[in-house]
């Protein structure tokens, strides 16, 4: 009896650990939206429902999949893209809040979220993105892809608030201002100075050209359109 009550045990805090990690590799989900907003999940933790890109299927490249309910950009140095592709959503959005965490896993290269923009075929390449692109985590700042090139540089903040691992963000996009949070600090606030650029398009994961082995991953992914104008995982 006492071994059976010993096994039962163990086997009650093993399950409680491992609830405690699956709660913990859920921030996005724990973050309180305002009332008066929707959020969605863009990502289902299973399948590329609502997305569309690099993933195998229709002849594509495997660059995108999915493991544990985990994005996963990557490539071998044998088949780098020589053109940064995108896993984006079938649908548009214009002013919206993103809450999601982004990982740089191998390689020093740069990802980002693109917005504002639309599919842009280069070289072949009919999953490139042309619009804004909010960069992290080794380059931080704001670009204007196939457009101005660099928009806005980091003044410090960004580097300062990455913690080198599982970066948790919110991106608030808004008439033709972009706010963004890093770990629970505000590390930029930038209004475009050209607000025709900011038109509805699809969300895009940026997998970056390259000619080594990388390696990104996202997860999290839950938005909500025409959000209150104020950041929410900013730490007071």
């Amino acid at each position: 009896m006492t071994r059976r009550l010993l096994c039962a045990a163990a086997a009650l805090a093993l399950l409680s650990s491992l609830c405690v990690s699956s709660k913990a590799d859920d921030w996005s989900s724990s973050v309180k939206f305002p009332a008066s907003e929707q959020p969605v999940k863009l990502f289902n933790g299973k399948n590329f429902d609502g997305w569309e890109g690099n993933t195998g299927e229709n002849g594509t490249p495997k660059y995108f999949t999915i493991q544990d309910g985990v994005i996963v950009a990557r490539n071998e140095a044998d088949n780098a893209p020589p053109v940064s592709n995108y896993l984006v959503t079938k649908k548009n959005y214009k002013d919206f809040r993103l809450i999601f965490e982004g990982k740089l896993a191998e390689s020093p290269m740069h990802s980002g979220i693109a917005l504002w923009g639309k599919k842009y075929e280069k070289d072949g390449q009919v999953y490139s993105y042309q619009g804004h692109l909010v960069m992290f985590p080794a380059a931080w700042g704001f670009y204007d892809l196939f457009g101005r090139n660099s928009i806005y540089k980091d003044d410090g903040r960004a580097k300062k608030a990455d913690n080198g691992d599982w970066n948790k963000m919110e991106i608030l996009a808004t008439g033709h201002r972009i706010r963004l949070a890093v770990n629970g600090q505000l590390v930029a606030d930038w209004e475009d100075p050209k607000p025709e650029t900011c038109i509805a398009g699809p969300i895009g994961l940026q997998h970056h050209s390259n000619k080594i082995a990388q390696e990104i991953r996202f997860r999290g992914l839950i938005l909500s359109e025409n959000p209150e104008d104020h950041l929410i995982t900013v730490s007071q």
